[in-house]
């Protein structure tokens, strides 16, 4: 089970942390993701980090503001958002994966994850 904390609303240009933690089940060995989903749209990929911490993938959208990490011993991932912007209003989601995949491409498809959090919402206002 993963779990999401840290939602809420900010103004732009805030920052703001998000967690999940898993329970119940370790996925220490798998690679974690973060998606989101705003309203009417589809879920999309935001970051992952591999289960060791050694590789992140991030979207366009988020490169250079948001920051994806892991603490395995805690069984938890982080998703540090700065300078946030009104479009990043959305729901967010953590995810695990035990696939393992280089080049990255895999980890931007929802597909490819098995286990999902229920979401954490985040809204960004003026």
């Amino acid at each position: 089970l993963l779990v999401e904390f840290g939602g809420g609303s900010v103004q732009i240009g805030d920052s703001l942390r998000l967690a999940c933690q898993a329970t119940g089940q370790s996925f220490t060995t798998y690679t974690l993701g973060w998606f989101r989903q705003a309203l009417g749209t589809e879920r999309e990929f935001v970051a992952a980090v591999t289960w060791r911490g050694g590789r992140t993938y991030y979207a366009p959208a988020v490169k250079g503001r948001f920051t994806i990490s892991r603490d395995n011993a805690k069984e938890s991932v982080y998703l540090e958002m700065n300078n946030r912007k009104p479009e990043d209003t959305a729901d967010y989601y953590c995810a695990a994966t035990s696939i393992d995949d280089a080049s990255g491409f895999l980890y931007a498809q929802r597909h490819t994850y098995a286990f999902w959090g229920r979401g954490t919402q985040v809204a960004v206002s003026s």
